[in-house]
């Protein structure tokens, strides 16, 4: 089996040494290790330290464009390699490369197509107590909405299988981390966890400045994903609201026009056909959202064959 060990870097000249020197170099049922670097723009040295340190697979981009872009070309970039099994990790050091090995271990065997390393961020000791709150709430709501038991769904220290790289198609350019979550639980692709401890900070993140813009940042990313995926849900829960507001003042009009208990109660009849027409118009969208994700599903299979196709060809 052949391994592509992926590394998206933006200006880590001075990390990107220590992940390196640490990456194996042999690993058990695989026959191959290939290490590429994915430079997103940086401005440093990043890509002259690759090169010095000997990494021949480089994929450079003149600026900046996203986590989620640079995963997005490592992985196709691996495909291209003809590889079996494919790793992603920091250029910051924060994800031992030591875990590599039991990372990859449910693909070598085949009993998973997605393993992602678990850090137990609500229990990591450089993690602040507010920080470590906010993580165990926000992954136990993100499991819920992905429908995933993934403990640690932001966690960047991922295996992916070929047919996994085969079937995930990155569609954001922010963070890959829950959409191929969510496109994993929609495909029917095995995920597992192993469990992983982290490095201490070496710099500060560079996908948020902090904890707050973090959550605002993956809570918008998280209801995008949703309403991609489940679209006819997103527009029902939505429609809900007005629903329910409509239906109640409708009930009021009844009972005091039947009763006869005075006039003065047309508003609440026109702002509960407002209401209602409201949440009809929400469920029609969620009906044509539908329609549009059969469309996408097929085409996305349609896409798995054609990349499989070039694949084979590669191989």
């Amino acid at each position: 089996m052949k391994l592509v060990i992926n590394i998206p870097c933006y200006n880590e000249e001075k990390t990107l040494p220590l992940v390196l020197r640490e990456l194996p170099k042999k690993i058990k049922g695989v026959s191959e290790i290939i290490v590429q670097i994915v430079d997103d723009g940086s401005t440093d040295k990043t890509v002259a330290v690759a090169k010095k340190l000997g990494v021949k697979n480089i994929i450079i981009h003149k600026k900046n464009k996203g986590l989620g872009i640079a995963f997005k070309h490592g992985m196709q970039a691996a495909l291209d390699l003809g590889a079996d099994i494919f790793v992603n990790t920091d250029a910051d050091n924060q994800y031992p490369s030591k875990y590599i090995p039991a990372l990859v271990e449910p693909v070598v065997k085949q009993r998973a197509d997605l393993v992602i390393g678990n850090r137990k961020p609500w229990k990591v000791k450089h993690f602040s107590p507010l920080k470590r709150g906010l993580q165990w709430f926000g992954n136990g709501l993100t499991r819920k909405i992905l429908g995933s038991n993934v403990p640690d769904t932001v966690s960047g220290f991922r295996a992916y299988s070929k047919d996994a790289m085969l079937r995930i198609n990155v569609v954001t350019k922010f963070s890959y981390v829950l959409d191929t979550i969510m496109q994993a639980v929609q495909k029917d692709l095995r995920i597992e966890s192993i469990e992983i401890s982290t490095n201490a900070p070496t710099r500060d993140s560079r996908l948020f400045k902090n904890i707050f813009q973090h959550m605002q940042k993956s809570g918008v990313n998280l209801i995008r994903i949703f309403y991609l995926y489940e679209p006819l849900k997103t527009f029902l829960y939505a429609s809900l609201v007005p629903f329910v507001l409509g239906l109640a003042l409708l009930i009021r009009w009844f009972y005091f026009y039947f009763n006869n208990l005075g006039g003065g109660n047309l508003q609440s009849l026109i702002m509960s056909l407002i209401l209602l027409i409201t949440a009809g118009l929400l469920f029609g969208l969620g009906i044509i959202g539908d329609s549009m994700k059969a469309n996408r599903m097929l085409i996305e299979d349609t896409l798995y064959s054609l990349k499989k196709k070039d694949y084979d060809v590669r191989k």
